[in-house]
């Protein structure tokens, strides 16, 4: 009774995936939740909205996952945006692109998506348990012989690990499959907490909470990490940033965090003009206030604080201002500095940076190269990418191709 070709444990969107997947192929599938509920980070995902993919071509959307990138050339190439939506469309979901990039159901709501593939689980004859918290794999030789959950042991010839990271634990993220990874022998890289607001030690910040400031761009200013850099739309918090541009760069910020307690930041809010730049378009304007030239730049709450910071009155005139001042204001508004030293955790980040290792994983199959007949999909791996559906295609991706059960 307890026997079965295929046991997935975890129903996130890779896991989902690779039980339906496999069933379509007429596969006997046992689907294992930890939780009482299909799909909960799911759920969540996009802010409720779901944001499934993009459409980006196949090469662009690796590309944006940097040297990782080309593991997952076979999963996408099998299982492209492209077919992506064409199984949605199939199981009765409509899909839509507002903004021409980000992918959506048309409903804008995740309960579509998991109810159409709580639908089709059902109709594919896959078996669903619940609160089913796998505490071990079960192997031999090398090879995979089942599971065994807190109540019982199950068994099959495949396992499908698909528990995820360690983001959002309010939603069932504790980690397990990097526990179950070890057990098998892999490798965990170091994991940091990843698409996150940030905090900062400046507290003008929550003076400006009102503004977003589009194409910002953020430098990591420590010696060893020059090269890192991003450009997003910025958004000031209580505490101190988020928005696309750090929730897209916190993957970088956090591991240096770690190390340094403190991170500083350059941040250009006035898309791209350098202090020379500046200068010359402020001479332009002689005769206005700095608050008024400066406003076609900057939200005018961001021009009180950068002002203040320089000890400036905003309503004086730039060509009044003495060098020093001048000075002062050209390098604080090119280059405005922020420190970073600190983030509410995995308790906020939307995905986890770091996982099993790569080059222990088959991208041609996503089985274990350690246990034959040993899957992983998802989140789990050593592999994440920005904001804008790249990380829940390759959900979708990677669930599908380890659901073939390829022996490679």
């Amino acid at each position: 009774m307890n026997r079965y070709d295929l046991i997935v444990v975890g129903s996130g969107g890779a896991g989902i995936m690779a039980a339906i997947t496999a069933a379509k192929d007429g596969k006997n599938v046992l689907l294992l939740e930890k939780l009482s509920t299909l799909g909960a980070k799911l759920k969540a995902t996009g802010g409720g909205k779901c944001n499934l993919t993009n459409t980006l071509c196949i090469e662009d959307f690796i590309d944006r996952f940097g040297r990782d990138g080309r593991f997952m050339i076979d999963a996408l190439k099998l299982f492209s945006q492209k077919d992506l939506r064409e199984f949605f469309d199939d199981i009765g979901v409509k899909t839509d692109a507002p903004d021409g990039f980000r992918v959506f159901p048309s409903t804008h709501s995740s309960l579509t998506i998991i109810k159409a593939l709580e639908k089709e689980l059902f109709s594919r004859g896959v078996k669903i348990l619940f609160n089913q918290k796998v505490k071990s794999l079960l192997f031999a030789d090398q090879k995979i012989q089942g599971v065994k959950s807190e109540t019982q042991n199950f068994e099959a010839d495949h396992v499908i690990i698909a528990t995820g990271g360690l983001g959002y634990p309010s939603l069932g993220a504790h980690g397990d499959g990097y526990t179950l990874a070890k057990e098998a022998g892999h490798t965990i890289t170091p994991l940091y907490p990843a698409m996150l607001p940030l905090h900062t030690k400046e507290s003008w910040v929550a003076n400006c909470r009102a503004d977003t400031i589009a194409n910002a761009t953020i430098h990591i200013n420590l010696p060893k990490a020059k090269r890192y850099k991003a450009k997003g739309d910025l958004i000031f918090t209580k505490k101190g940033i988020r928005g696309p541009v750090i929730l897209d760069f916190a993957r970088e910020i956090t591991p240096f965090l770690e190390k340094y307690d403190e991170v500083p930041l350059l941040v250009n809010m006035i898309k791209g003009m350098n202090e020379d730049s500046l200068y010359h378009y402020l001479q332009n304007q002689k005769n206005d206030s700095l608050q008024k030239q400066l406003s076609s730049l900057l939200p005018q709450s961001v021009i009180i604080e950068l002002c203040k910071l320089c000890d400036i009155d905003p309503e004086q005139r730039f060509s009044k201002l003495s060098g020093a001042k001048r000075q002062d204001l050209l390098k604080i508004v090119s280059q405005t500095p922020l420190t970073v030293i600190g983030h509410d955790g995995f308790e906020k980040a939307m995905i986890t940076r770091g996982g099993i290792s790569l080059k222990e994983i088959s991208p041609k199959s996503m089985q274990s190269k350690k246990i034959k007949g040993l899957y992983f999909c998802g989140e789990l791996m050593n592999i994440d990418g920005p904001c804008g559906g790249y990380n829940l295609q390759w959900s979708f991706s990677s669930g599908y191709l380890a659901g073939k059960l390829y022996s490679i």
